[in-house]
């Protein structure tokens, strides 16, 4: 089965000042400019092995870091910027438009940075549905508890986003219930699209603006999606984190993801579990239990790391970043620099030690 990464990652000068990301994107296809000026996305190609993947997403990796440390610039894997600095977004037509729709509540957008992980669909309905029970595994790679300089929650990123930014929007923002089949799933993106369309046009946006820039397939922002790229599964609740753990969590989704065509799938229960030829998705309410959790508390939560462990994950193997900077109630413009700074130079030694394991495995 192919899987891909995009990851976000937040640019910085030499003091952890945020920066754009100007000379790092000019010369890839894999390499982007995201919305707002700060943020710089990298993409893999699709790969039909995680050890693929592994030696890809390490390399891309490698070579961008060379080139900004070239630029006096780093990345900083961290799910928010941390301060409650000024963020420019990029000019763009679509973002103008949401900005109409969400009204203020999109500025929470601009502090936002994940990791997106495309699954090759093979069974896309079980696929969904596995994605969308699996969705509080967000917690092993939460890397930022602070927004805007206050604690907020131990993953702040998709809190205020799921919380925050789709407060009026629930359904284009945060996880959807379980589906029958596929041709469901795209009636709600019809209906999501009507919705989108309605409000966009009674905030002043005229029709044809709305219908050339949005459509039923990219109406939505919701953690798991259905891509005609690929075509693949997207999974985009978790965080930016370093790239070990990324890679980690993918190898467990994508042992999921392989074992589902040869598994019993069946949604009934509380508690869920994977087991033998067997894998029980719980009712969706208690995924929606198992999600506050893991947004609020993360891996603090006892009753959320033991769905983990009954879902395959090992979740003793995985030291989220938001656990290791927490404590602080507020965190000061100067505070925020010197984390950026200190997880810039993390990010760096997770790649050297990456490269390292590539070059030893090679002999």
């Amino acid at each position: 089965m192919k899987k891909s990464i995009e990851i976000e990652y937040w640019v910085i000068d030499r003091e952890g000042n945020l920066v754009e990301p100007e000379g790092l994107t000019t010369d890839s296809e894999q390499r982007e400019e995201e919305f707002v000026e700060p943020l710089f996305e990298l993409k893999t190609t699709p790969c039909e092995t995680t050890s693929e993947l592994r030696t890809e997403f390490a390399e891309r990796l490698d070579s961008v870091l060379a080139e900004a440390a070239d630029l006096g610039k780093a990345l900083v894997p961290l799910g928010t910027p941390i301060d409650g600095g000024s963020i420019e977004r990029l000019p763009d037509e679509r973002s103008r438009i949401q900005r109409r729709v969400l009204g203020e509540n999109f500025e929470y957008a601009k502090h936002c940075a994940g990791t997106h992980v495309h699954f090759e669909q093979r069974n896309a309905t079980e696929q969904l549905n596995a994605l969308i029970a699996l969705d509080p595994a967000l917690a092993l790679l939460n890397s930022s508890p602070y927004f805007q300089g206050r604690r907020v929650a131990a993953g702040a990123r998709a809190y205020v986003y799921r919380k925050k930014c789709y407060e009026q929007f629930p359904k284009h923002g945060q996880l959807w219930d379980y589906v029958e089949s596929v041709a469901e799933w795209n009636e709600r993106l019809e209906h999501r699209f009507e919705e989108f369309a309605e409000a966009a046009i009674e905030s002043g946006v005229d029709e044809e603006s709305v219908e050339a820039r949005f459509s039923p397939d990219d109406v939505v922002w919701a953690p798991v999606r259905l891509r005609k790229e690929f075509p693949t599964v997207e999974w985009r609740s978790p965080d930016a984190a370093l790239p070990s753990q990324i890679l980690h969590l993918v190898g467990e989704m994508n042992a999921v993801m392989e074992t589902l065509p040869h598994r019993n799938v069946r949604i009934e229960g509380e508690h869920g579990r994977m087991s033998g030829d067997r894998i029980t998705l719980p009712a969706f309410e208690s995924v929606c239990e198992y999600v506050d959790e893991a947004l609020q508390d993360g891996l603090e939560s006892e009753e959320l790391r033991s769905y983990l462990d009954r879902m395959g994950f090992d979740v003793e193997s995985y030291r989220p970043i938001s656990a290791r900077i927490d404590g602080r109630t507020t965190v000061s413009r100067d505070e925020a620099c010197d984390l950026r700074l200190e997880y810039a130079q993390e990010l760096q030694r997770d790649v050297d030690r990456l490269m390292k394991e590539k070059v030893d495995a090679n002999g």
